[in-house]
């Protein structure tokens, strides 16, 4: 004989209250430097993201921008000026 269970999760902060609201979302949130996880239901994740920002960091690494070269004229220029003032000195 085959007995099949099935485990239901409830809204933890529906769970607070002593209500039971089954959970289909998952909560993420910092707790002293960890991430942890709590079983929400659809309408406390959508409360949860409208008050704090969500941990996932869909940010990418800045890209270091190329340093255009200066032009032939303005690098002569410069390097006269250069030639000048050690001459002078």
């Amino acid at each position: 004989m085959v007995t099949e269970v099935f485990t239901r999760k409830y809204c933890d902060p529906h769970a607070v209250r002593d209500e039971k609201v089954e959970a289909t979302e998952v909560v993420q949130f910092a707790w002293e430097g960890t991430v942890r996880e709590v079983d929400a239901c659809a309408e406390c994740k959508k409360e949860y993201e409208t008050r704090f920002e969500p941990l996932v960091d869909y940010s990418r690494p800045v890209k270091k921008r190329r340093a255009s070269k200066p032009k032939a004229e303005e690098s002569a220029a410069k390097a006269q000026d250069a030639e000048n003032e050690s001459a002078n000195a």
